[in-house]
């Protein structure tokens, strides 16, 4: 169903549902048909099929043949079954380290499912309700607010400045701003791309600013997320490279084994001619039989289940879960790896690292206060990542979001629209002074500026300016970071409205500040030092 080219009435009456969602008996009904809103979970292995397939491999096989004919000899021969036992112990060593670390990987896998959403807010019967996300249906209407982790696929009804981050799908750091407005096709086009469906919602994203409402139109495997799950069950399990060179081994001693068996029990047959008994062909077999166990290489199975298990614990100290043991020798042999580098190389959390402007102070207050995240007790930012990116700035230049806010209280906005590619905040002080705060695209930020801050003064911004704030901006963006623009403006009577058309000009430009989703430390973590307060310019903002 691509509800994302259709009108939201027209999702709801393909859906056979309505804005205040579903009855109690038809979701009951529709969960009955279509199964719980989850992915499908491979059927627990039992224990003794895990051991069991442990004692499968080509080189234990043939451990175990040999195992067998050395007490075959040992009971012909009235020996001790030492032989016996000390093959019996590697094979079953072997075994257990193989059985104990599948069941550790497969905990720590389990434990990274955890992440899934346990509740979600629907409507039904016209009421909200809070319930298992797994007991979502089809039809169901989903309420989402920021901080809510989106529990299925679902076309968006409604939303105000709804923005999700999506990194698990389409690895795109940058959340996405949500309309409810119908995607059109482009020409020459089939389908729209994952990452372009603006009007939709999928499971495992997260909604980090805002608020909404949808109608779930696929649940379980039937959402982009079980599509990822069933491509991961269909893939098929190749021969690792070791293994291949074990197998090749199992077949090359196998050959070798029969060969010597057979020669040299023909070649003691022929010699003992023509004196052949029943005592002799016995003892002939006998020795035949020791030669060949005695050339198959017991202590090899343990030794490289020992080596393997002290590679996987080494990488356990460094996070990294291994399911089994074979695959630690197969990364040893990667070349090239292919990675998303959102969230698994970096951070996933966006971060202020460079800035140009006159004073910094101004520069970190405007974005602190054109900003709709905040800090919490602890001082760290919540909120869209980009704006708690240029929170935590402001925190690292000496500056307490909150207390600013306290100081300099928003009485007016210009949300931000992806057309215009900025927002402005409209604050006033205790003693009636009015100042707007701008920040979005340095373009079009600079497009609407008449000054430039100068060693705490506006001045008139000259064509020179314009010229080198471009270069700075190029400069900072060909280090791949995003970059941002501030301004402001100041008020002699406060504004009688707050349009974006009126506010937005003679602006004077503030500064740049340039951030970048950070790579995932290596070793212990980076302690980042906090400077000390700056002397007060042109903004008296200070943190304490």
């Amino acid at each position: 169903m691509k509800g994302y080219l259709d009108t939201s009435e027209e999702v709801l009456k393909k859906l056979n549902t309505k804005r205040t969602g579903l009855s109690a008996e038809e979701a009951a009904g529709r969960l009955m048909a279509d199964g719980k809103n989850k992915l499908e979970e491979a059927k627990p292995v039992p224990l003794w099929r895990r051991f069991l397939s442990q004692l499968a491999d080509p080189m234990i096989i043939i451990l175990i043949a040999a195992a067998v004919v050395s007490g075959m000899t040992a009971v012909y021969a009235g020996e001790s079954f030492a032989d016996v036992i000390i093959i019996m112990i590697v094979v079953l060593i072997n075994a257990v380290l193989g059985v104990a670390q599948e069941s550790r990987a497969e905990k720590a896998i389990a434990a990274l499912q955890e992440i899934a959403a346990a509740t979600s807010k629907v409507m039904r019967d016209g009421k909200q309700q809070t319930i298992r996300s797994e007991e979502l249906v089809r039809g169901d209407i989903i309420v989402l607010e920021a901080g809510d982790a989106v529990p299925a696929d679902g076309r968006i009804l409604e939303c105000a400045s709804m923005k999700v981050e999506e990194a698990a799908l389409t690895g795109e750091s940058v959340p996405v701003l949500k309309t409810e407005r119908v995607l059109s096709l482009e020409e020459g086009t089939k389908d729209v791309p994952l990452g372009d469906r603006k009007n939709m919602v999928y499971m495992g994203s997260t909604v980090v600013y805002g608020r909404g409402a949808a109608v779930v139109t696929g649940t379980g495997m039937d959402t982009e997320m079980g599509k990822i799950a069933n491509a991961l069950t269909q893939a098929k399990d190749n021969e690792t490279p070791l293994q291949g060179k074990l197998s090749q081994l199992s077949r090359i001693l196998s050959v070798l084994v029969l060969a010597i068996c057979v020669i040299i029990f023909a070649v003691s047959l022929l010699r003992a001619y023509p004196a052949i008994s029943g005592h002799t062909v016995m003892d002939t077999f006998m020795i035949a039989v020791s030669l060949a166990v005695a050339a198959i290489p017991e202590g090899l199975a343990a030794v490289v289940t020992i080596v393997l298990s002290i590679g996987v614990t080494n990488m356990s100290r460094k996070h990294a879960v291994i399911r089994k043991l074979t695959a630690v020798e197969t990364l040893g042999c990667t070349q090239i790896i292919c990675s998303d580098k959102t969230g698994t190389l970096t951070q996933n959390r966006m971060t202020v690292v460079e800035h140009t402007g006159s004073d910094e102070t101004a520069l970190a207050a405007a974005m602190a206060l054109c900003n709709d995240a905040h800090l919490n007790d602890k001082n760290e930012a919540e909120g869209e990542p980009t704006e708690a990116a240029l929170a935590a700035y402001a925190w690292s230049a000496g500056l307490n979001q909150n207390l600013l806010k306290q100081e300099y209280v928003r009485i007016g906005e210009a949300p931000f629209d992806s057309m215009r590619k900025m927002m402005s905040t409209v604050h006033e002080k205790a003693d009636g002074t009015v100042i707007q705060f701008t920040k979005g695209a340095p373009d079009e930020v600079l497009k609407r500026c008449t000054h430039i801050l100068s060693d705490g003064k506006a001045v008139p911004l000259r064509e020179e300016d314009r010229e080198r704030i471009l270069l700075a901006n190029k400069s900072l963006a060909d280090r791949a970071l995003r970059v941002l623009a501030a301004a402001a403006r100041e008020y002699t009577v406060r504004p009688a409205g707050w349009e974006a058309g009126e506010l937005e000009q003679k602006l004077c430009f503030l500064g740049l500040t340039g951030m970048i989703d950070p790579v995932r430390p290596r070793g212990a973590a980076c302690h980042r030092r906090v400077p000390k307060s700056r002397n007060p310019s042109y903004y008296d903002y200070r943190r304490s």
